[in-house]
């Protein structure tokens, strides 16, 4: 099994240690994770039972189904998370994560032109995602 992977957001006052995860990156181009994100959202998958967070962590409500947690301190993101489910935690805090590959984009074509991808994965368009994720808000 790999070793743990550690993370830390800019200030370094909350630690995120993944004992467990999937090693792909997911972006989002929807406009709450935009907002989120400066532009985009990206996340790779670790099991709620394999993570272990220590500091004060900010979480806030982004919709009735899912949190969004960042450090009070520095402002850093830290993850999205649907009703208590597993993290998907941002690859930016955690130096082994670099050569986690993207994976999928999703609302790929509300992607603004300087968050463009380039590579062979698949590109999931609002419809789409959308239609396979009825509980999920249109945004205006």
């Amino acid at each position: 099994m790999a070793e743990p992977l550690n993370g830390a957001c800019l200030c370094g006052a909350v630690t995120i240690t993944a004992a467990r995860w999937n090693g792909e990156v997911s972006a989002c181009h929807c406009a709450m994770c935009r907002r989120w994100g400066g532009g985009i959202m990206a996340g790779f998958v670790a099991p709620a039972d394999a993570v272990t967070v220590t500091g004060e962590v900010a979480r806030y409500a982004s919709s009735d189904f899912a949190e969004r947690a960042f450090c009070p301190r520095c402002g850093s993101g830290l993850w999205m998370r649907d009703n208590g489910g597993d993290y998907e935690l941002s690859p930016g805090l955690f130096d082994g994560a670099a050569a986690f590959p993207l994976v999928r984009e999703v609302y790929a074509d509300q992607a603004h032109r300087f968050a463009a991808f380039e590579g062979d994965h698949p590109r999931i368009t609002r419809a789409e995602y959308e239609q396979e994720h009825p509980h999920v808000k249109r945004d205006a």
